[in-house]
């Protein structure tokens, strides 16, 4: 169905969401003919279907299960399982199913422009960074692009909207590459494999599977984490085009097809003339916000597929400089009697919290919420010697605790048996009275927030409330 006529194409899109919504009238504006299946029939459902059946298009809700008669394509939300029996239907009947991200991918060019290459970023953590890193660089290279996918810009207004880019830096999700067969980029990377998800793909070598279809057809440079070898398996196991080389990244000395750290300097032994005797100075660790260990292993793998699309060093560095993270990652909120304050809200599984936690030597761990099926005894191990305390909070801190008793039972912890949002302020407070001058309380919950909050952005605004009026106290 590629570049297609899609006058008179019986579409189904399932889901009335983000991306289904544009999804429905892209194709409807097309000419295609459109009927969308979504699963709740609540209050917004029925105005969101309004707005749509003003449009012509159709709309069935309360039966996201049922395969509409004559369908020949199904445009799926990337949240919906793969299990549901609407795409049991759908393989009964030949009947192909693609996400948001392999229409836009599929819809590149029908207007008659050149479309711009995909530089695309995955892995369980990290990918925002990483992807507002590298669109940074590219525009301080003089590149038009934009961050776009599972961020900022949906892809398909990039691709077909009135902006025309020389280059997308595009964030993919485990659910929108399962959904996305037919994707090539000019270069991925994938930044690193924990389990996560697990619910969703039914098991980790589905979701290792899943997030290795971004390396599928790359043409010119597959980025791997040189310190988790399972990226780099992925990379072995990708059918690539002739030429297109792997490309480590490492927070050591990099060796030849390597960009890592020299001395506090990023260095490049990858895209130079002689990579067996020769590193290109990129930046210093100094110019990467906040320089955590996680975050120059993020600007090492920006800055490595803005060097595969020929991007000059000086750019990545200033690229680097002007970049500033989004709030809630790893973010100093203020320093109170000596104690500095950080929110990683962001840090909903416990890959994400291994890596906040490894930044600071002496920490009082907020910790707690939905723990998704995952368990945390590695994630206590690793950390333990640089516990002065925790407190714990939310519907699954039970599996903290239990794994705190068995691998650094002489750690105190605070356990607040509530998980309402007013939680938080007294999280805060029992974190203050465990520490000590020179600690850092580090909220990295290591679990989603659902439970007491909409999201992990207002989980982390409650978090720096909470502690910016205790710093209004101790005036």
């Amino acid at each position: 169905m590629s570049n297609v006529d899609w006058q008179g194409k019986h579409v189904t899109v399932a889901g009335l969401g983000v991306s289904g919504i544009p999804a429905a009238r892209v194709l409807h504006g097309l000419g295609a003919v459109v009927t969308v299946v979504n699963d709740g029939d609540d209050e917004r459902s029925r105005a969101q279907a309004a707005e749509l059946e003003a449009q012509g298009i159709t709309v069935r809700l309360g039966d996201g299960d049922t395969l509409p008669p004559s369908t020949e394509l199904v445009v799926t939300a990337p949240g919906w399982k793969p299990g549901k029996p609407l795409f049991a239907a759908a393989a009964d009947a030949g009947v192909p199913v693609w996400g948001d991200v392999e229409l836009a991918w599929r819809l590149r060019g029908q207007d008659g422009r050149e479309p711009a290459p995909w530089l695309a970023v995955t892995g369980t953590n990290g990918k925002t960074t990483t992807v507002r890193m590298l669109a940074s660089i590219l525009e301080a290279a003089g590149l038009r692009t934009a961050a776009v996918g599972n961020i900022g810009v949906s892809l398909l207004d990039a691709v077909l909207g009135e902006e025309t880019y020389d280059v997308l830096a595009v964030e993919l999700s485990s659910y929108q590459l399962h959904w996305a067969p037919s994707l090539r980029a000019h270069s991925a990377a994938v930044l690193n494999l924990a389990p996560d998800h697990l619910d969703w793909h039914g098991s980790m070598e589905a979701y290792a599977a899943d997030k290795g279809r971004i390396y599928e057809g790359n043409r010119v440079a597959c980025v791997y984490n040189a310190a988790d070898p399972a990226t780099e398996d992925l990379v072995r196991e990708a059918d690539v085009e002739e030429g297109c080389r792997a490309i480590g990244f490492t927070l050591g000395t990099p060796g030849p097809s390597q960009l890592g750290v020299v001395d506090g300097i990023l260095v490049d032994r990858a895209f130079v003339r002689n990579r067996q005797k020769q590193a290109q100075e990129l930046a210093e660790v100094a110019d990467v916000d906040p320089p955590a260990p996680h975050n120059i292993a993020n600007a090492l793998a920006a800055a490595a597929l803005a060097r595969a699309f020929g991007v000059e060093p000086a750019a990545v560095r200033d690229g680097l400089r002007n970049f500033r993270p989004d709030p809630h990652r790893i973010e100093h909120v203020a320093d109170v009697d000596g104690v500095a304050y950080v929110d990683d809200s962001k840090a909903t599984n416990t890959h994400a919290a291994e890596a906040s936690l490894a930044a600071y030597d002496s920490i009082v761990w907020i910790a707690g919420g939905l723990a998704k099926g995952a368990t945390f005894d590695e994630l206590v191990t690793g950390c333990a010697k640089r516990l002065r305390g925790v407190v714990l909070m939310g519907a699954d801190r039970a599996l903290i605790r239990e794994a705190l008793a068995r691998h650094a039972p002489e750690v105190p912890v605070v356990d607040l048996d509530r998980t309402d949002t007013g939680a938080m302020s007294e999280a805060v407070r029992e974190a203050a009275r465990l520490a000590r001058p020179g600690d850092t309380v580090l909220m990295a919950p290591a679990c989603a927030s659902m439970d007491m909050f909409v999201n992990y952005n207002k989980r982390g605004e409650a978090f720096a409330d909470a502690v910016r009026a205790r710093a209004a106290e101790s005036v």
